[in-house]
């Protein structure tokens, strides 16, 4: 298990029982109350009688809900990170590594605009940084920013590429999805050495890479964005296979 889902699962057990303290607390004042008090009508007359049936009731839900949330929280941690694993071992080659991926993790970028902090899922082969794979968003799309995740090795050639989100046309944007056509897969093997600049545009403009019929905007704003990732990685290259091995 990671640090980070660790740290999160910890949390979760602290804020369970500090509501379990506070449910415990709530009881104990109530049994107060009923000792205090034979008259059950007089009882009910009072108003923190009525604050304390509702501070119970809010706590019982709380608690209802923590044990819930404590209960599928692994499952669902454990699906996110199978859903993150296959989409790396599309975009990074098993033969280019042999690390878990998901625990070979650095944040890189300056946080700045054109330069977000990233994390970057680093490959090694026998302890060696081989490639390294990361989020990027596309902006410019139809309907607004395209989420990749790119791969690619250690000289930033292009090992993979795969849309992880995105909001386009059903039927014309979303060919960009490995499902939906092959186009995606004339990225693999590109790199900025030998594609010159002006190369990285669809067929429209002048560049290498097809458009789709009656949807031009959205290949055009992968393109970029792929072109824009492979320039990420040409910055921060030396610190990406510098970083050490583990998560962060």
């Amino acid at each position: 298990m990671s640090n980070v889902n660790w740290e999160a699962m910890q949390q979760s057990r602290r804020v369970l029982a500090e509501k379990l303290r506070l449910l415990e607390t709530c009881r104990q004042h109530w049994q107060r109350l009923l000792q205090q008090f034979d008259d059950i009508d007089n009882l009910r007359q009072r108003l923190d009688y009525q604050t304390y049936i509702l501070a119970a009731a809010t706590l019982t839900a709380s608690l209802v809900l923590g044990i819930a949330d404590l209960a599928t929280s692994g499952a669902i941690e454990k699906r996110q990170a199978e859903d993150m694993q296959s989409t790396l071992s599309q975009v990074l080659p098993d033969t280019l590594h042999d690390n878990d991926l998901l625990n070979s993790v650095a944040t890189v970028g300056t946080g700045e605009p054109g330069d977000p902090a990233t994390s970057v899922y680093i490959a090694r082969k026998s302890g060696s940084a081989s490639g390294a794979a990361f989020k990027w968003s596309a902006g410019g799309g139809y309907s607004g920013p395209i989420l990749l995740m790119v791969g690619v090795d250690r000289d930033g050639r292009l090992q993979g590429v795969r849309v992880v989100a995105h909001a386009e046309t059903p039927g014309l944007g979303d060919k960009i999805e490995r499902s939906k056509s092959d186009w995606i897969l004339a990225f693999d093997g590109r790199s900025l050495d030998d594609t010159a600049p002006e190369h990285w545009k669809v067929k429209k403009d002048g560049g290498d890479f097809d458009q789709f019929a009656g949807a031009t905007i959205t290949p055009r704003a992968v393109v970029r964005g792929v072109e824009s990732a492979l320039q990420f990685y040409r910055r921060h290259r030396e610190e990406i296979l510098a970083a050490k091995p583990g998560g962060g």
